[in-house]
């Protein structure tokens, strides 16, 4: 959006809400992780324990910091989910290459096999990648305090 002019306005709207979208994105990640574990009753795979630590305090952070109205909240959310998007891109990357394995993973719950592909390539590992890149997306939209109007000349300070 900031590099579409006919888009900026709704960047606007976006960046006033960016924390709380980012907030129920990872709300619906956990919950929709707490479904298939205790609803569906699949067991978790370690990588898959590896994301939900990320991502569940990330549901608990960003809605402070949206309560709180504090866009500061980034400094806290960006490296969790920084660190499970890469922990899910390479659960995703295990899923479809299964040769990479490591002993790290159980044979009982193994990390390469995934409960399920909709589509052909949406498994849990992707849309866990996806709720990372969301809220990564959402929580990299500028301030409206550091964005810089090039159109605004700037002040001038008398010596």
């Amino acid at each position: 959006m900031r590099f579409v002019p006919p888009l900026r306005p709704a960047l606007g709207a976006v960046r006033e809400t960016a924390v709380w979208m980012a907030f129920a994105v990872a709300a619906t990640a956990t919950l929709g992780s707490l479904y298939f574990s205790e609803v569906r009753h699949l067991l978790p795979c370690r990588l898959c324990w590896f994301q939900r630590i990320c991502m569940y305090p990330l549901a608990i952070i960003l809605l402070v910091g949206a309560v709180r109205r504090d866009r500061g909240v980034r400094w806290y959310a960006v490296p969790l989910a920084g660190i499970g998007l890469l922990v899910s891109a390479y659960h995703y990357f295990i899923e479809w290459n299964p040769q990479f394995e490591s002993d790290s993973c159980a044979v009982s719950v193994p990390c390469s096999v995934p409960y399920f592909r909709e589509f052909g390539f949406v498994s849990l590992a992707f849309m866990a990648l996806c709720g990372f890149a969301v809220i990564l997306a959402l929580l990299s939209i500028p301030s409206q305090e550091s964005r810089h109007d090039e159109h605004e000349p700037e002040p001038v300070v008398a010596d």
